[in-house]
């Protein structure tokens, strides 16, 4: 449907485009993520390959996404993708999963990080990090919906301001005793192998540090440089991202050993205390509250591009669907998106251990829908043969089965972690809400063509 005379620009640069990607990907997971992998994996050899796993399968599903947009550029991205290839009745679940599991949900769990920093400086009360967590929420919308121009500054800046800071980390590590070394003279490279299911979990808690990437997909229809610049962004964004991941981990490993990556609570504060004192490990606080600003910023870029997407195909969400072009973004989009990060925020929605939650709660729905995202490589090359591609995947068909075999493994593994776990029941309960809101919508369109003017 056309849900307004104005559409998205080519207006953002590849530079706000990589910061933005960055800004997603690096997020508070890079501080919290490698002790786990270390204590799931137990050998050096293995926590460094499930690094560089991950950083092939994310690489391998680049390459998808680039052909995808290149082909299709559209602002609803991977929404689009789904509805080209699978109809938009499964396009529907996606969008409805990311509004109200995926994207809301990680917004409201980052504010809360960073409401939980901003209390140690300045304390409101009673609730004092849900106010804050209110308060940069609202402050973020805000940004945004002064348009595209303005968001893609701010979180370039913020980007480099958090990558300085994990050199920090990285620097404070390697310049630190080398405890891997005094604890282990022979450091244990391939020394034992994990279970599958180990390394299978362990993979998850890489490609959730690695996750994000993919929300490039809803900046393809506002890039400039053409068709190809989505790929462009996507592989300089990963490079960077994977050598910034490496680095953190071998000076983690360096500063802390194996033992003790893999039981530490708090290894980037531990590192960063050895080198600079106490004052690095308060540095670390506002690591953590910097990249939790970075990562809810882009979500909410991308986020409300799928609300936008949403509303241009259904008649009765039609004013998410409106694009102001003045601002260069989905306005409306960006309204529900807060009112339900904010309502997530109100009920106390996330517990103390909230990180976990949201990998239970997510991983399953995510990964599953990642996976479809990849069959639709080949489901859209079949339906739309000699539709021009500028930028076709490498080594097709490997590369795109390569992806979507991780994205079943993973999605299979994340199941099986988390069918114990409360979280992953809501979030199955969530996803039948969507089923019976996909229902009323298929009622309504069907009501109204009853309704038209000539039909029988």
């Amino acid at each position: 449907m056309d849900a307004g005379a104005d559409d998205p620009r080519h207006l953002l640069h590849t530079t706000g485009a990589v910061a933005i990607v960055v800004g997603i990907v690096v997020g508070a997971g890079i501080f919290k993520t490698p002790a786990m992998v270390a204590s799931m994996t137990q050998d050096h050899g293995w926590l460094i390959a499930a690094w560089l796993a991950g950083a092939l399968v994310s690489l391998a599903g680049a390459l998808c996404y680039a052909e995808l947009c290149a082909a299709h550029p559209h602002a609803g991205g991977e929404y689009h993708f789904l509805s080209g290839a699978w109809g938009k009745h499964v396009a529907f679940l996606y969008a409805w999963s990311k509004a109200m599991v995926i994207n809301t949900g990680s917004i409201a769990l980052l504010a809360y990080v960073f409401g939980d920093y901003m209390t140690r400086v300045v304390d409101l009360g009673a609730h004092s990090s849900a106010l804050w967590a209110v308060a940069i929420i609202i402050v973020l919308t805000v940004t945004n919906i002064l348009g595209l121009t303005v968001a893609a500054r701010l979180q370039t800046a913020m980007v480099l301001l958090l990558v300085g800071g994990l050199a920090a980390v990285v620097v404070a590590g390697f310049a630190a005793p080398a405890a891997g070394l005094t604890s282990h003279p022979a450091p244990t490279w391939f020394a034992s192998t994990p279970s599958a299911g180990m390394l299978g979990l362990a993979m998850v808690f890489v490609l959730l540090t690695f996750g994000g990437w993919n929300e490039a997909a809803y900046l393809s229809a506002e890039l400039r440089g053409g068709p190809r610049a989505v790929a462009r962004v996507l592989i300089v964004s990963l490079g960077f991202i994977t050598a910034l991941y490496l680095l953190a981990n071998l000076a983690l490993l360096h500063g802390l050993g194996l033992a003790g990556l893999a039981t530490s609570k708090a290894a980037g504060a531990e590192v960063l205390g050895l080198h600079f004192g106490a004052w690095g490990e308060r540095l670390l606080g506002v690591l953590v509250a910097l990249a939790a600003l970075t990562s809810i910023h882009s979500t909410m870029i991308v986020g409300a591009r799928s609300n936008y997407a949403l509303g241009r195909d259904w008649a009765p969400l039609r004013r998410l669907g409106r694009w102001q072009a003045g601002r260069a973004g989905p306005m409306n989009g960006h309204v529900l998106q807060t009112a339900i990060s904010l309502a997530l925020v109100v009920f106390g929605a996330f517990q103390a251990d909230g990180f976990e939650a949201t990998v239970e709660f997510t991983a399953p729905v995510f990964w599953t829908f990642l996976f479809m995202v990849g069959l639709a490589v080949f489901r859209l090359r079949r339906r739309h043969p000699g539709i021009a591609r500028p930028f076709r995947v490498p080594l097709y068909p490997l590369t795109p089965l390569v992806f979507c075999a991780a994205c079943a493994w993973l999605a299979w593994s994340s199941v099986s972690y988390a069918a114990s776990k409360a979280a992953v029941h809501v979030s199955l309960l969530v996803m039948l809400a969507g089923f019976v809101v996909l229902g009323g919508l298929l009622l309504h369109e069907r009501v109204a063509r009853q309704r038209a003017p000539g039909s029988p």
